[in-house]
């Protein structure tokens, strides 16, 4: 798989296994979903009273393994995370359209939920892909 093969698979699949650093420098696995908006960061809805999201305000060094139907098929992107903090609902319905791959059926239900939640959004950039072929 090369870089621009790599992309696509990202942005085809939306599961994945996130990994933060603890505390103790133990890595924190969270399975995920995500996807890969236009401006080429990939976003993830997240709680604050999460152990990721914690972990990642801390020590933004992230990776995120992405998972597609074949097993033995993956890519690792190597990043750094990030947070949208500002009125994140804009950015968690793209986030849901997208994974859903449907508008929601009530966006006042999905944005007090949003709100209910405490729930904002985790960027990570990707700074490292890997395997990919030479």
């Amino acid at each position: 798989m090369n870089h621009q093969e790599a992309m696509q698979y990202i942005g085809s699949n939306t599961r994945g296994v996130l990994a933060t650093i603890k505390r103790d420098g133990r890595p924190q696995l969270s399975h995920i979903a995500y996807t890969l908006d236009d401006d080429g960061l990939i976003k993830i809805s997240v709680t604050e009273d999460r152990a990721k999201t914690k972990n990642a305000r801390r020590d933004p060094r992230v990776s995120l393994t992405v998972i597609g139907d074949n097993w033995y098929q993956y890519i690792v992107v190597e990043g750094t995370a990030g947070f949208i903090d500002e009125d994140p609902l804009p950015a968690l319905r793209k986030i849901y359209e997208r994974i859903a791959g449907k508008p929601h059926p009530d966006w006042d239900e999905f944005d007090q939920a949003m709100r209910d939640e405490g729930r904002v959004v985790m960027t990570i950039s990707i700074d490292r892909l890997y395997p990919l072929s030479s």
